[in-house]
């Protein structure tokens, strides 16, 4: 093979390389209408989040939301009215709330998504012995539910 072959096979990997998904930006997520349209959901779940907004929270909750807490004992899993009380109390807790999410996934299938996020989360929280400052982060996978108007959290929230 000569030098001018052998420079188009290197230019045309290198281009091939190079070459990089549409994807939403700030996001690992494939630029679509349907991706667009969670990811707009789930903001708005993370600006309710920083306000510590119940109301608008279980606005975005489905009916038939139900949260296991990832432990294989039921004594800790709660539907849509245990949502309530958990985002009440918790989030009245809390005096400030910083609360980041890294998209990292969107899976779609028929009426259901997954998102698969890492969140940051820097909170002051209101104690018996004073405020104190905490940072978590960690992996979590978002599911909503399409009902037929609109997308709502089925769990993860």
């Amino acid at each position: 093979m000569n030098r001018l072959g052998l420079g188009l096979i290197v230019l045309v990997l290198g281009m091939v390389g190079c070459a990089t998904l549409n994807v939403i930006p700030g996001t690992k997520v494939s630029d679509t209408k349907a991706n667009r349209e969670i990811l707009d959901i789930c903001e708005r779940y993370r600006h309710a989040m920083e306000e510590r907004d119940a109301t608008t929270l279980l606005a975005l909750a489905h009916p038939n939301y139900y949260e296991d807490s990832g432990t294989p004992l039921g004594g800790d899993d709660y539907g849509y009215d245990g949502l309530k009380d958990v985002l009440t109390k918790r989030l009245s807790a809390l005096k400030t709330l910083r609360y980041n999410i890294e998209y990292r996934r969107v899976d779609i299938n028929g009426h259901h998504a997954q998102i698969d996020i890492r969140y940051d989360a820097t909170f002051q929280l209101a104690t018996e012995m004073g405020d104190r400052w905490e940072r978590k982060q960690n992996d979590k996978r978002l599911e909503l539910e399409n009902d037929g108007k609109r997308w709502l959290f089925i769990a993860g929230m």
